[in-house]
């Protein structure tokens, strides 16, 4: 593990996290760009590192054994250091069954971090994305 891994602490978003995940979101042109007071009525969890947020994850359940990963970003600085797989780890332990997400195609950086967790691409939604606009891959990771 990493220096960075080792201080991490992973826990539920507060509303005081609310402004550095929308720096955190805002610094990410990839990941979705929603409002984050929203976040708070779904699994929002946050990555602290010497007191400050790093990193988010958003989930929901969709239904019995589905969830849905909406939003996964870290930093620019305290990216590829494992933070994301943390946070998208921490998701995927507690609960059983299939989850799923949406990557923009043309996300190969994605695809690859997906696919190395276990995440299979299972269908294309043409124009999902827009600005511009671009197919989103759908993935599917199951959990037992």
């Amino acid at each position: 593990m990493g220096e960075a891994e080792d201080r991490l602490i992973i826990r539920s978003a507060s509303e005081q996290d609310l402004s550095s995940i929308e720096a955190i979101q805002s610094s990410s042109p990839e990941a979705s760009q929603w409002t984050p007071r929203d976040y708070l009525a779904m699994d929002c969890r946050v990555a602290v590192a010497e007191g400050s947020v790093i990193g988010f994850v958003v989930s929901r359940r969709v239904a019995d054994g589905e969830w849905e990963i909406l939003n996964l970003a870290v930093t620019p600085q305290a990216r590829r250091k494992g933070i994301g797989r943390q946070l998208l780890g921490d998701i995927l332990s507690d609960a059983r069954g299939d989850f799923f997400l949406e990557v923009r195609e043309s996300n190969a950086a994605a695809l690859r971090f997906y696919e190395h967790l276990g995440f299979e691409v299972v269908t294309t939604r043409p124009g999902y994305y827009s600005s511009p606009e671009e197919s989103g891959l759908v993935m599917k990771f199951h959990s037992c």
